[in-house]
């Protein structure tokens, strides 16, 4: 998706500051909104790239005018009106007990696959020009360019096919990732540092050999 979001290398809107010793939430309602969207998703209601798709199908107002937990408090609100939870009598009550365990676990997206990598580490790949209209972890600054893989990550759920809409079965099904590296030249031109390069997680669909 093409949306607002997706701000590498727009201009306009100003500097970034960063904030000294910066706290993870500035307020409880942070908090709150945080521990919310994971414990909704840990009830299995979501995978992690549907909340990412809902947040990004906020309206360009909400989204640019939203703190960041504002807008995944928005997107939670959007989620629980989309699958008619606010007319449910309720969802199974949990203990604090039950999520602890379930915030203290890590999950892992990643997956056996059948298939080896087409690319290997030194390998110079061009990202595919593709404009989605669903969740996609490809930014559109590095679309079109070249790169060297960096290295070979494993097989991971693939962000594409799981960000399914609300309600129906996302698709699991897992492709190579990569970590993929571009000279600050090669994304933003001429003018750009020559001693900097950005470094993508990169899903082989994205790929092609340069």
């Amino acid at each position: 998706m093409n949306g607002v979001h997706d701000t590498g290398g727009m201009q306009g809107f100003g500097p970034v500051t960063a904030e000294p010793g910066e706290p993870p939430f500035h307020d409880e309602w942070e908090r709150r909104a945080f521990a919310i969207t994971l414990a909704l998703g840990a009830l299995g209601l979501w995978n992690i790239d549907q909340m990412r798709h809902e947040r990004e199908s906020l309206s360009p107002a909400e989204y640019l005018t939203s703190s960041y937990y504002r807008i995944w408090f928005l997107a939670v609100e959007r989620a629980v009106r989309e699958l008619e939870l606010l007319d449910r009598e309720g969802l199974r009550a949990r203990t604090a007990e039950e999520l602890t365990g379930l915030f203290s676990s890590r999950s892992s997206y990643e997956r056996p696959i059948g298939t080896g990598p087409v690319f290997r580490a030194g390998q110079r790949v061009r990202t595919r020009t593709i404009n989605p209209s669903g969740h996609t972890r490809l930014p559109r600054y590095a679309r079109g360019r070249v790169g060297t893989v960096l290295a070979v990550r494993g097989a991971h759920v693939f962000p594409d096919r799981n960000a399914v809409p609300l309600g129906q079965e996302p698709d699991p099904a897992p492709e190579w990732l990569y970590t993929v590296d571009f000279s600050a030249g090669e994304l933003w031109g001429e003018g750009a540092d020559p001693t900097v390069t950005v470094s993508i997680d990169a899903w082989e669909p994205y790929l092609e050999a340069a």
